[in-house]
C-alpha cells in the first residue's frame, strides 16, 4: 500500500506503464486469434456453439435472451430434464484471478495534526481474485424450469444470489409465465451479465444511487435496482420475443432473507412493484433494436415498532419496520445496433420522500423534520458501447451521470441551516477496456480481462484541513482471466 499526500507523479508513471502494457497485450492477442464456440452448460445440453446464445460471453443475444424467456427451452426433446449426454454437465463453475489497482483521492488520514486530520492519495496493488459464482439452471419438467446461484465473497461465505422455479407457457401461452423466489429483475439493461468487473466498472452507477442527506452521511435505507429481489414476476412475451412486458410483487429487503433489509438496517412489512417492458424491431441490415421502459415503486419504514435491548443498546426486530414512506425509480432504455456496433442509452429518474433521505422517524410529523429539509429528486444518464470486432474480441466503454435535481437541503441559506451545495453527490463514471475470448467450447469459457474505470462523487466528504465538501475520486485498473466450467 502506497499513503501519500503530493506522490502522483509516480502512480500516474505507473499507470502509464500497466496502459502500455496492456496496448502491447491487445497486439499480440489480435495477432493469435484461432476459433471460438461455445459456453458451458446448456451448450453442453443442446451441443450449439456459444455464439447461439451469446453475443460476447456473458452478454446475451436476441437468441439467447429468446432462450431465456421460453423458460430455458428449444422445443425438442432435449429440453427433459432426464435427457442425458456424455458432455453435458449441469452446473457452471465462475471466478476470476486477476491484478487490480485501486486509487482512491481526498482520503482521510491521520496526520500530524491528530487522528483524521489530513487528506493523502491511497493507492492499493496485487494479485487478487474475486468471489465464486456456482450456476445451474434448466428444466424440471416440461415447461417447470429453475435458476439456482450460491456464490461466495473472497472468502468464501456463502449466500445465494439466485434461487427461483418459474411456471412456463401457462394455458399454452407464451403470455403466462410465473416466476417465485429470489431474481433479477425483468430490465432490459442486465447488471449480473455486465461487461466490466472492476470495484468501480462492476456495476450501474445508477441502479445503486441513493442521494446525500449531508456531507459523510449515511444511507437512511438500502436498495438497487440492480440487486436481485425476493418476490413473485409475472411475465408474458410474443412467440417471437419482440415484445415483452413483466410485473413483479417483491418484499421489500432488497433481497436479503428473513426480513432483513441489509447494512444493518430494518424492513418493514411493505411490500413493493416492478414493472418493464420492451419492443423490438429491425432496421434494415443494421441488426435488431429494442427500446423499454421500467419503473419500480418502493416504501421503506422510518422506525422500528419493536425493540430489543441487546448488549446494553435497543436494537430493532426485524420485520417490525413500520411508519413506511415511498420512493421510486423510472426510466427509459435503448439498444441500438450498428452492425459490429451496439449502443445502450438510459435515461433514469429517482424520487425520495424526504422522511426517508433525512432519516426521521415519520411518526415525528413534519415539525419533526430537519428545517429547510426537502424531498429530493435527480436525474441520470448512461450511454455504453460494445464493438464486437471479432467472436473473440469485444471493445468496452461506458460512461454514467447522476445530477441532483433537488437537493435534501436547498435554497438560500439562514442563521438555522446551510443548503447543501448544488452539485452534493453528482456522479461521473467513465469506464472502458477489452475483453479477448481465446477458446470457448461447450466444456469450458475464457477471457483476458482488461479494463480501467474512474468515478468522481462530487462534494460527499468534509475535508478535515479547510471544512469545505470536497470530491472524491476513485479508479480501478483490472486485468483478470475471467473463466467458467
Amino acid at each position: 500500500m502506497d499513503v501519500r499526500g503530493n506522490g502522483v507523479n509516480w502512480s500516474r508513471f505507473r499507470l502509464g506503464t500497466t496502459l502500455i502494457g496492456s496496448a502491447v497485450l491487445l497486439v499480440v492477442l489480435l495477432f493469435a486469434c484461432s476459433s471460438a464456440s461455445a459456453i458451458p452448460a446448456f451448450a453442453r445440453k443442446y451441443g450449439m456453439p456459444c455464439s447461439s446464445c451469446h453475443e460476447a460471453w456473458p452478454k446475451l443475444s436476441p437468441f439467447g435472451q429468446q432462450f431465456k424467456d421460453n423458460g430455458y427451452q428449444l422445443g425438442n426433446d432435449r429440453d427433459a430434464p432426464i435427457f442425458q449426454s456424455p458432455a453435458y454437465w449441469p452446473i457452471a463453475l465462475r471466478i476470476t484471478p486477476n491484478w487490480h489497482m485501486e486509487r482512491n483521492e481526498n482520503t482521510i488520514v491521520d496526520g500530524p495534526e491528530g487522528p483524521n486530520s489530513a487528506l493523502a492519495t491511497v493507492t492499493t496493488r496485487g494479485f487478487d481474485y474475486t468471489g465464486m459464482d456456482m450456476l445451474t439452471a434448466g428444466t424440471l419438467a416440461k415447461n417447470f424450469s429453475f435458476l439456482l446461484v450460491p456464490s461466495s465473497d473472497e472468502t468464501g461465505a456463502f449466500h445465494f444470489e439466485s434461487a427461483n422455479v418459474r411456471f412456463d407457457n401457462l394455458l399454452g401461452s407464451s403470455w403466462i409465465n410465473i416466476k417465485v423466489g429470489k431474481f433479477e429483475l425483468d430490465n432490459l439493461l442486465s447488471e449480473k451479465r455486465i461487461l466490466s468487473l472492476s470495484n468501480n466498472g462492476g456495476f450501474y452507477q445508477n441502479y445503486h444511487f441513493q442521494p446525500w442527506y449531508a456531507p459523510g452521511a449515511a444511507e437512511p435505507y438500502v436498495f438497487g435496482i440492480g440487486d436481485n429481489q425476493l418476490g413473485i414476476e409475472w411475465m408474458g412475451h410474443s412467440k417471437d420475443d419482440r415484445t415483452r412486458v413483466s410485473a413483479a410483487l417483491l418484499q421489500g429487503t432488497d433481497g436479503n432473507p428473513d426480513f432483513q433489509a441489509g447494512n444493518g438496517s430494518y424492513a418493514g412489512r411493505g411490500y413493493e412493484a416492478f414493472i418493464a417492458g420492451s419492443r423490438a424491431f429491425e432496421v434494415g441490415s443494421l441488426g435488431l433494436q429494442r427500446v423499454g421502459g421500467f419503473a419500480y415503486f418502493g416504501q421503506a419504514p422510518t422506525y422500528p415498532q419493536y425493540t430489543q435491548t441487546q448488549d446494553g443498546a435497543p436494537m430493532p426486530i426485524f420485520g417490525t419496520g413500520v411508519g413506511n414512506e415511498p420512493y421510486y425509480r423510472a426510466g427509459f432504455i435503448g439498444m441500438w445496433y450498428i452492425k459490429k456496433l451496439d449502443v445502450t442509452t438510459m435515461y433514469f429518474y429517482g424520487h425520495d420522500n424526504v422522511f426517508l433521505a433525512t432519516g426521521t422517524p415519520s411518526n415525528l410529523g413534519t415539525d419533526g423534520l430537519p428545517f429547510g429539509a426537502h424531498a429530493p429528486s435527480w436525474n441520470g444518464a448512461l450511454i455504453e458501447t460494445h464493438y464486437t470486432w471479432s467472436p473473440q474480441l469485444i471493445l468496452i466503454n461506458r460512461y454514467e451521470l447522476i445530477r441532483m435535481k433537488q437537493q435534501v437541503f436547498g435554497g438560500a441559506a439562514t442563521d438555522e441551516y446551510t443548503p447543501n451545495p448544488g452539485d452534493l453527490g453528482n456522479v461521473d463514471a467513465l469506464t472502458f477496456g477489452f475483453r479477448y475470448y481465446p477458446f470457448i467450447n461447450t466444456r469450458a469459457g475464457f477471457a483476458f480481462h482488461n479494463e480501467y474505470s474512474i468515478v468522481w462523487n462530487r462534494k460527499v466528504q468534509i475535508s478535515p484541513t479547510t471544512g469545505l465538501p470536497i470530491d472524491l475520486t476513485s479508479s480501478s485498473l483490472f486485468f483478470g482471466i475471467d473463466f467458467a466450467f
